[in-house]
């Protein structure tokens, strides 16, 4: 713990070319299932994971991801936050379970001004994960839709990218045309023999 503590904090005061664009965040290896949309997502839009940060994938825009725990790890956790913008990341997806799934609520609260976009791992999470007080902000998305919080931070770094945009619109679009083939395809065939 201490040593992946430690290593955040250094690569905080590294000068590097390319950085993390965004950084998915998970209170336990069990929301994997519920976050696997945001990298998903992310791929989609033609990001590629860091998992070295001396061998960065060359595609321009990148995420990082961890298990970082509000209450087991709270050590981990503010290392993580603390040094998110001077590690070059800039957006957050955080996402937690249970009902007191801090996870994204303490991040946003840390890392502020890096913009957080929390995602509720199941139904009973939602409260938490949107009960922030005036004047901490957190983004938030329904239970499970990690997938909603990276074209979310997609959006984000669109205003400032305009390859990612087109991305972003092409990949919209095909979504919507998908929509229209479907919807096609059921009338033609009727509601017996659509598969």
């Amino acid at each position: 713990m201490a040593q992946l503590c430690e290593e955040f904090y250094e690569e905080a005061e590294r000068e590097r070319e390319r950085t993390p664009d965004v950084g998915i965040v998970m209170g336990s290896d069990s929301d994997l299932p519920a976050m696997r949309g945001a990298s998903e997502a992310l791929t989609a839009l033609g990001f590629a994971e860091v998992t070295d940060y001396d061998d960065p994938p060359e595609e321009r825009f990148t995420f990082e991801s961890y298990v970082v725990s509000a209450h087991r790890t709270p050590d981990l956790l503010y290392a993580y936050a603390e040094t998110a913008e001077a590690r070059g990341l800039d957006v957050i997806i955080a996402g937690a379970g249970g009902k007191s799934a801090d996870l994204p609520n303490m991040t946003a609260s840390i890392a502020f001004p890096v913009p957080v976009i929390g995602v509720p791992v199941q139904e009973k999470s939602v409260d938490s994960v949107i009960g922030m007080p005036t004047g901490a902000p957190l983004t938030a998305v329904d239970a499970g839709k990690s997938y909603n919080a990276a074209l979310s931070a997609a959006q984000v770094l669109s205003r400032e990218h305009d390859e990612l945009r087109d991305r972003l619109v092409a990949l919209h679009d095909d979504r919507r045309d998908g929509v229209a083939d479907v919807s096609r395809r059921l009338h033609e065939l009727g509601t017996e023999k659509f598969d």
